[in-house]
Formats: C-alpha cells, structure tokens, sequence
C-alpha cells in the first residue's frame, strides 16, 4: 500500500494550535469532555477501519456485478458494479470513482461504494421525481443552487445514464504515470464490458468520468489522459495539492489540444481541499483551460457524498452527455 497523506483522498482535519489556557481549573470529567471535543475536531474525516453510515434502504437488484480476472502478470483481480437504467434506451456512461475510505477496506466494498456507502439509489429516485428538497441533498445547498436544480429538472427531465462503479485503487504513485495501469483497465476492459452489458452508448461525447476524493483526483488523471474516450471529465472535494496545479493544468492542457472536454471542479465550504482545488481553478483560468468551478455548502465526509455529491455528479453528466445544458 502506498503513502496515506491527504493528497491520497481521505482529508484530515487541520490541527489548530491550543489557545492560552484561562487561569481557573477544571473538574475532571469537564476536563475529559473537553479533551474528547478536541481529539473529535482533530480526527481524519474518513478513517481506515471507520465503517460509513448504513444506507437507508437496501440497495436494488438492477446493479450487475463485474468480475475481472487479471489480465496479465503483475495485476490483480478487479471488480465494478453497473447500473443500466431499464427504461433509457442507449443512454450515456458514467465512470464513478469511490474515495479511500473505501479503497482501503478491498475490491468489494470499494465496487459497492457508491451504491452502498454513498446512497447513490436514493438520489437516482429523486431525481426521477422532482422537484428535490433540502434533505435531498442533506440540507446542504443554498435556495439558488436548489431552485437551479430543479428548474433544469423541470425543463428536461431527468432520463438515466449508465453508472459503472469499480474499485478505486489507493496508488502509491499519485502522477499521471502512476494512474496509466488503471486508466487501462477503465478504457480497454471496463468500458467495452460496460456497453455490452448495459447496452451503454460508445460514443466519447456520451461517456464520462467522476469521482470522490482519491476519486476526483483518479477521475482528473485517467480522465484527461484519455480525451479520445472521456467527453466529459468531472471532480467531486478532489484530493489534490495547491503545488500540483501546474501538473493538472498542463495536463488538461495538452488534453484540450486533442478533444474538447467538459471539464467541472466541485468543492464545499468545509473542504479541507478547497484552497488547493481553488489554486488549481486559478491556474486552468490563468491557462485559458475552459472549466468550471462550484461550491457547495458542507464538509468533506459520508453525508456529503450522500447528499450534494451524488446529486450534483449525476444530474451534470447527464446533461452534458445528453447534449443539454447543465444547472
């Protein structure tokens, strides 16, 4: 397993320097209870071994397992769940990559990540029965971006994409040539099985990529690495560094001069990623790269991926691969 810093996708919280003590004393089980606020305040948002919350209903039988055997020596087995909507005929594909909460705890549950962990189901339901609410997306959302949603849901309702939703793997090197074996995998076994199964579109302008954290930041590597396959390239809270702006813009970059990409940045208020994903925003700008950049309300945890997250992955893709315009 590789380096296990923030920039590998699961934010620790900052530690803030201990302001001065006051001149009185505490009882001991104050003093406990304080103690325990703090070491709360200081915990990592997502921890190795911390189980997320369970899902509030038991997900659906319409996911497909997808078991992939190693391809040549020195990989390993692989493995995705798949969603194809029974109504949408020949509708886009969504690539959705999981954080490291799940990538630490093995292929399984990082394949179910999204459908599991991520309540992704409860989200598909209500954006198939507008309009959505404030505890659609966990009462993180301002009356703007709400109304916005729902306007773009009422004018064009929303029809399905196909979500594959593989295991995202914690790499030891984070570069662009560290994520190649994976971008591989999604492009040369994972897509084609995909549309075979699903009944997927092929085409680039119909196919997309996302993800959460360590997610975003794959989503960002394999997406821009592969503009010939990816029409649309999407980073939910990614776990990036200010110092690689540089690094990512050059290679969006060198992406845009292929292919036009969509390309979209999500963050939240309390992201411990913000600046950097912000820095990183700056820099595209600086750099002429076309992109946009949202911010939400909330923090950088499970009930942000079940609330904004979910919502706000899906419904762009599905509008920028339908060809419509995003809210």
């Amino acid at each position: 397993m590789g380096a296990r810093g923030p920039a590998q996708g699961c934010a620790r919280a900052p530690l803030l320097p201990s302001p001065p003590m006051a001149a009185t004393t505490i009882p001991p089980l104050s003093r406990r209870r304080a103690l325990l606020g703090l070491a709360a305040l200081a915990a990592p948002s997502c921890r190795r071994g911390t189980s997320p919350p369970a899902p509030e209903e038991a997900a659906p039988s319409a996911w497909k397992d997808l078991r992939f055997e190693p391809a040549s020596e020195g990989e390993g087995p692989q493995r995705a769940l798949l969603l194809a909507p029974e109504a949408a005929p020949a509708p886009p594909l969504l690539v959705a990559l999981h954080g490291r909460g799940e990538a630490v705890r093995g292929l399984e549950v990082g394949a179910r990540g999204w459908r599991d962990d991520y309540g992704l189901d409860a989200a598909l339901r209500r954006l198939r029965s507008p309009p959505l609410t404030t505890d659609d997306l966990g009462q993180m959302v301002t009356p703007e971006r709400l109304a916005q949603l729902n306007a773009s849901l009422k004018e064009h309702p929303y029809r399905g994409l196909c979500i594959a939703t593989p295991f995202t793997p914690d790499l030891r090197d984070r570069s662009v040539e560290g994520a190649a074996g994976f971008g591989r995998f999604l492009v040369e076994r994972l897509l084609p099985r995909a549309r075979a199964e699903g009944g997927c579109q092929a085409a680039r302008e119909a196919t997309g990529i996302d993800g959460v954290s360590l997610g975003g930041r794959l989503a960002l590597l394999v997406g821009l690495s592969f503009p010939d396959v990816f029409g649309a390239v999407g980073a939910l809270q990614p776990a990036v560094r200010a110092g690689e702006a540089e690094m990512f813009s050059a290679l969006a970059r060198r992406a845009m001069e292929r292919r036009a990409v969509a390309l979209r940045l999500v963050s939240s208020e309390a992201d411990p990623f913000l600046p950097a994903i912000q820095a990183l925003s700056d820099r595209l700008r600086q750099d002429g790269v076309t992109h946009t950049l949202l911010v939400v309300p909330g923090p950088h945890d499970y009930a942000w991926n079940r609330g904004p997250g979910g919502v706000e992955m899906v419904l762009w893709h599905e509008r920028i691969q339908r060809g419509l315009p995003p809210p």
